[in-house]
């Protein structure tokens, strides 16, 4: 034996694979437990994304945001009537509240897309991705020869509340813009989920989703830019969900650079 000391990791060894990645690893340690600092950030982002589930979504600001759409807005509550009441009654948040059906039927026509913003399990992702990616998909929908419903936002809602908006309203698919469970690195993420021909019968495996809509995930321009193939693709082939694949990459679809 030369005496000579095995090699031992440092930080430095990994900072090359954390700057590709925002999830832990390599993390310092100090005897068989963390060290103080990535500690005290495991607890912080636990923290933000217990915070990102309990808060509500300021609907009077995220009306005002996207008054300048040229869609009429509707905002409706699902049955669930207030957040506690929600995260324990995933049921509830399927549901439309009856005012919210008096609301819709109000304005029902035959369309060939809604799309719904509900608040889901992040508000940070509604408030902050919601209205910056109907501004890059709207323009591609009109583009396409879209007739489009009103714009509804739901309080308290969950993704099947789509298929009762659709319904009510009598349009073909349904687009529901969710903020998605939060993950200890992402408490904003936003979700995407896309579904033709909803019924009180569809079910998760009729729909089409879109995961990570943020600026370190899929941006605004691409998600934009898939949301828009697949719908294309949903009205050609009269279908969606597991039958259905997004190849728009692969289809020659030129998707922007993601801007932040």
């Amino acid at each position: 034996m030369s005496g000579e000391k095995p090699p031992t990791l440092t930080s430095d060894a990994w900072s090359t694979l954390r700057a590709l990645t925002t999830a832990r690893i390599g993390l310092a340690r100090s005897g068989a437990s963390l060290a103080t600092a990535p500690l005290l950030d495991f607890r912080l982002a636990h923290a933000r994304a217990r915070d990102a589930v309990n808060q509500t979504v300021d609907f009077s600001a995220l009306a005002t945001a996207v008054a300048g759409f040229d869609l009429p807005v509707l905002t409706v509550d699902s049955a669930a009537p207030d957040r506690p009441t929600y995260l324990a009654r995933p049921d509830l948040g399927r549901q439309l509240a009856d005012t919210a059906c008096a609301t819709l039927t109000a304005h029902t026509a035959a369309t060939d897309l809604v799309i719904v913003v509900a608040d889901g399990l992040s508000a940070q992702a509604v408030e902050r991705h919601a209205a910056p990616l109907l501004q890059a998909l709207l323009p591609m929908l009109k583009a396409a020869h879209w007739d489009l419903a009103p714009l509804v936002l739901v309080r308290q809602g969950r993704v099947a509340i789509g298929d009762a908006v659709a319904t009510a309203l009598g349009a073909r698919a349904v687009v529901v813009l969710i903020g998605e469970r939060p993950g200890l690195s992402a408490p904003d993420s936003l979700g995407a989920y896309v579904t033709w021909r909803p019924t009180s019968s569809t079910t998760d495996a009729d729909r089409n989703c879109i995961s990570n809509i943020r600026s370190e995930g899929v941006r605004y321009p691409e998600a934009a830019a898939r949301l828009a193939y697949l719908l294309r693709e949903m009205r050609r082939r009269g279908l969606s969900g597991v039958s259905l694949k997004d190849e728009s990459l692969g289809d020659g679809m030129a998707l922007e650079s993601p801007q932040e």
